[in-house]
């Protein structure tokens, strides 16, 4: 995967991609991340990225000109390399917006499937010129409902969450799988974890976790995972897939257990 993150801000990006999982990805050539900055495809000695709304109104709006010119030079010279099996992949031209579809594990999942390269355009002012929108980009993404001074932090967080569902990219092909919201659990949260000392100032970790019964421990974490869930977000239990046994489960959870 190639990421491009076009900004008016990119030393914005000097340190998040350099530590983890996303350095060792770059190291290992998984993923190719290059910041751009959208005040060098302007065409004017001043660099003006940005100018007043039509009709009036507060604050300042990105200008079509250096992003179109941008994006296009990006398509038309650096293009990442083509691997077996990439040949039916896009690339996502992302706009990050808090007008866009709200960012989640399934969207990630999406992404990660459908796309060889993503060119992520950060928003900054009082929004893009909307010619960008209906013209340029294939993806409008938002990574919640609220507005933030630009759209660097939500690239970020789309470049992390995308990357660790690429084949190779963490350490276990199963630790995806299990995330809370994934596919594999039907959309729901990731079940409690513990770890050494089993006894921490009196709070014991459950018996079922020591006895070395890995079906029992099985059948405690998906019966935990949903406790979970319906304790925290009940709302994600509408739509998930359970079997008849988790929805006997969720049944006998009583109020005691909430």
């Amino acid at each position: 995967m190639r990421f491009d993150l076009l900004t008016i801000f990119p030393e914005f990006f000097a340190g998040p991609f350099e530590h983890g999982i996303i350095r060792r990805a770059r190291q290992q050539n998984r993923i190719e991340i290059h910041v751009h900055d959208l005040r060098s495809f302007t065409d004017d000695k001043h660099h003006v990225v940005d100018d007043r709304p039509f009709g009036g109104g507060d604050g300042m709006v990105l200008k079509p000109e250096p992003i179109f010119r941008a994006v296009e030079t990006l398509l038309a010279v650096e293009q990442p390399e083509t691997l077996p099996g990439d040949e039916q992949k896009r690339t996502a031209i992302v706009l990050m917006s808090p007008q866009g579809r709200v960012f989640c594990q399934a969207e990630a999942e999406r992404l990660a499937n459908e796309c060889s390269r993503m060119i992520l355009l950060c928003g900054r002012y009082e929004g893009i010129d909307e010619r960008v929108i209906e013209h340029l980009v294939t993806d409008e993404i938002s990574i919640g409902d609220y507005v933030l001074t630009g759209g660097e932090i939500p690239a970020m967080a789309v470049v992390d969450a995308v990357t660790r569902l690429l084949p190779n990219v963490l350490g276990s092909e199963t630790s995806a799988v299990h995330d809370s919201f994934s596919a594999e659990t039907g959309g729901v949260l990731d079940y409690p974890h513990y770890t050494r000392p089993a006894d921490f100032r009196g709070w014991q970790v459950p018996e079922v976790l020591i006895g070395g019964h890995h079906a029992e421990v099985a059948k405690w974490r998906r019966r935990a995972a949903l406790l979970k869930t319906r304790k925290r977000r009940p709302e994600l239990l509408a739509n998930a897939e359970l079997t008849e046994q988790e929805r006997h489960w969720l049944a006998e959870i009583g109020k005691e257990d909430l």
